[in-house]
């Protein structure tokens, strides 16, 4: 048996809750597959760059650091580059410069946080789905061995059961996956903010003296 022939028996078995739940699972794996693609085309978890660059900052070499950001494709570059770029004016205002910074910040994170929510949302609903099919499946069992007139059919019980089971182990199936990616998703996010405020701390409290004295 083919794995198509075990998802159509599977979805025999188990009606429309199975369906849907496949397509949750579906969903899950294109919207993680995304995510890791955006991941990879933006390199938006690569710090060698922004951190190089602050080192070069503070150091004195603004040139250098100029330099390791000029692409500045990722996240913590294009950050890094903006504060740079602010810190070496004369009039800038510092609170605003600061101010800009945590927008464009905010804004890079929410952009990779964009999809976590869907996941999350199946990763809510597949068990409670499973759950479902599980307690409609016993009412048509119980249904079924009531029409045999028997009542204490242990066949037309079991299949029923088995049906019933069936659901509840697809909805966690799909459940676990999603609550790891969406878990694992969001530290690598709530990681990559944390490395971006401290190179940002870190450029404003370690900036070269003589950009000290001309702020001043």
């Amino acid at each position: 048996m083919t794995a198509i022939d075990r998802l159509v028996a599977l979805y025999q078995t188990g009606g429309p809750v199975i369906g849907l739940l496949l397509a949750m699972s579906v969903t899950a794996l294109a919207i993680v597959l995304a995510k890791i693609a955006q991941s990879v085309l933006t390199r938006s978890h690569r710090l060698g760059e922004a951190r190089a660059a602050v080192h070069a900052f503070t150091a004195g070499d603004i040139d250098q650091a100029t330099d390791c950001v000029s692409a500045a494709r990722s996240p913590a570059e294009q950050l890094v580059a903006r504060a740079i770029q602010g810190l070496q004016k004369a009039d800038t205002d510092e609170a605003r410069l600061r101010e800009d910074l945590a927008r464009l910040g905010q804004a890079q994170l929410r952009r990779l946080r964009g999809g976590l929510r869907p996941i999350e949302l199946i990763a809510s609903l597949a068990p409670l789905l499973g759950l479902l099919g599980t307690v409609l499946g016993m009412i048509d069992a119980f249904q079924a061995l009531e029409q045999t007139g028997t009542g204490s059919d242990p066949a037309v019980l079991s299949a029923g059961i088995w049906q019933a089971l069936s659901t509840t182990a697809v909805g966690l199936a799909v459940a676990i996956p999603a609550v790891a990616a969406a878990t694992w998703l969001e530290a690598r996010v709530q990681h990559l903010g944390e490395e971006m405020d401290s190179l940002v701390t870190e450029l404003f409290t370690r900036r070269p003296a003589r950009l000290d004295q001309r702020a001043s």
